[in-house]
């Protein structure tokens, strides 16, 4: 099962992490103690922003959102079935960006297989999966927003799970 979850860790999370365990076997190994490191957040924090409501949503069909601002598209998406990190009364309802974590294409919702699907270089990604890469070059899951519906149906975004792309703000 753990290593079930390692497939969800992206590259550059991966190698954040290598970072910071290299860090501290050098310190150890300087100052014959164990140092600790904390380790950098699976979840990059950006402003809560009202994507919609829960009752304009009908199943498997994508609203086109901008998140964290309008230079950041995205797809918000209720799929009729419970899905890991999914949202709202069915836990179903879903949002990822649309850039494609490869080379920055814009991505396209397939409804009969449920990927998110970039025309460059033909990278596919499963939006049940939380993202998960299918197919293709891209070396990494692709960003998964992270969700809450408030009392009304309002549903937010809070955050996002990977690094968008092209945002030099992502950067260490």
């Amino acid at each position: 099962m753990r290593c079930k979850k390692m497939v969800d860790v992206g590259r550059r999370q991966f190698l954040r992490g290598s970072a910071f365990a290299a860090a501290g076997v050098a310190a150890t190994t300087v100052t014959g103690t164990q140092a600790s490191a904390t380790p950098a957040p699976a979840q990059i924090d950006y402003p809560s922003t009202k994507l919609g409501n829960v009752a304009d949503l009908a199943v498997n069909e994508p609203v086109d959102i901008e998140y964290p601002d309008a230079d950041s598209p995205g797809v918000l998406i209720k799929l009729g079935q419970q899905v890991e990190g999914g949202v709202g009364p069915d836990g179903d309802i879903v949002a990822f960006s649309t850039l494609c974590p490869h080379k920055g294409y814009f991505m396209s919702y397939n409804a009969d297989d449920r990927t998110l699907n970039c025309p460059g270089h033909f990278s596919r990604f499963d939006v049940e999966a939380g993202g998960q890469q299918v197919w293709g070059h891209a070396t990494q899951n692709l960003p998964q927003f992270t969700l809450r519906v408030d009392e009304k149906g309002d549903i937010y975004a809070e955050g996002c799970s990977d690094l968008i792309f092209g945002r030099m703000s992502n950067t260490l």
